[in-house]
């Protein structure tokens, strides 16, 4: 680690900086110190950036190591068995189906995050325009969901920086002012539970564009070798864990799940409200341990229950 000085017309700006590499990838700390310091503040907030940017290079450690786990042979060729005996191979959608999903979809990833939009009334919302008296926000969250649901319908692209921001941009467009931006400096993501205890950690701000390319990298590399659930579940468990936005990670987390699953001709999945207790454990698992098996068993749970619902 260095400190780095740059002057700016007669003041001059300290930063702490730290280049390492993973393979033939470089990557760049910068930590700002402050401005014409004193030798005394700058050893002492050196002291404290040291110890930020080493608990940023462990975090991303901790994020990459999970995307990087090989699968066993036996196992990847279990869960292409396990596609092909649930008959998840496009069981075609009707536009009338499309359209109960939408609403179910909508309702559910909306609740599951807190919005207050009942069943019926998201039904109402979305074809009658009836709003009914709750939050604006929420009306208009309601509003973005099914539009973005009809975009992964629509759009080629399977998974890039541009995609994911047009998928936030879409659902948010007018409930949040940072709608299709990623976090900026200083905008870090710490998740509590009721009591106060740290559940997760996302990426930190300055290294979140570096680990989504290497998720793209990921899926473009093994599109063709893994069955569409093991990449639609990695990318949807990967994307939860770096964070990338102030708000809205979950929405645009399932979308991505279910845009995979389109782009590998498979039917979208509606994670129930109800099974958000088993979803939270799915996410866990793959954080703490890099395993996707109760990913993969909570979809196939859901894809039994969505087919009855279609009769």
């Amino acid at each position: 680690m260095y400190i780095e000085k740059r002057k700016i017309g007669k003041k001059i700006k300290c930063y702490l900086s730290h280049s390492f590499r993973e393979g033939v990838k470089v990557h760049k700390i910068r930590k700002f110190l402050g401005i014409d310091l004193s030798d005394t503040k700058l050893k002492e907030r050196r002291e404290k950036a040291e110890n930020l940017i080493l608990e940023e290079i462990n975090q991303h450690k901790i994020i990459k190591d999970s995307l990087y786990i090989e699968l066993p042979e036996e196992e990847i060729e279990l869960i292409r068995k396990l596609e092909i005996k649930e008959k998840l191979k496009v069981f075609h959608l009707s536009e009338s189906q499309w359209k109960l999903f939408s609403e179910l979809f909508t309702y559910n990833t909306n609740a599951i995050e807190g919005g207050e939009i009942e069943s019926k009334e998201v039904k109402e919302i979305l074809e009658k325009n009836k709003w009914p008296k709750k939050s604006k926000e929420d009306i208009a969250e309601t509003y973005g969901v099914n539009e973005a649901i009809k975009f992964t319908r629509e759009t080629k692209e399977h998974l890039s920086l541009e995609l994911i921001k047009q998928l936030h941009r879409i659902v948010f467009k007018n409930s949040k002012n940072f709608a299709g931006e990623f976090r900026k400096i200083g905008e870090e993501v710490v998740v509590r539970n009721g009591i106060g205890n740290v559940v997760h950690l996302g990426a930190p701000q300055s290294i979140v564009i570096s680990l989504l390319n290497e998720l793209i990298e990921w899926y473009n590399k093994n599109k063709n070798r893994y069955p569409a659930l093991i990449l639609a579940s990695v990318v949807h468990n990967q994307f939860e864990n770096i964070h990338p936005f102030r708000d809205g990670n979950g929405r645009v987390g399932r979308l991505l799940l279910n845009n995979i699953l389109l782009k590998h001709k498979l039917s979208p999945v509606n994670i129930n409200f109800k099974n958000r207790t088993k979803y939270y454990r799915s996410l866990q698992e793959y954080e703490k341990a890099h395993n996707i098996k109760p990913t993969i068993d909570l979809i196939l749970k859901e894809y039994r229950i969505l087919r009855k619902r279609f009769g």
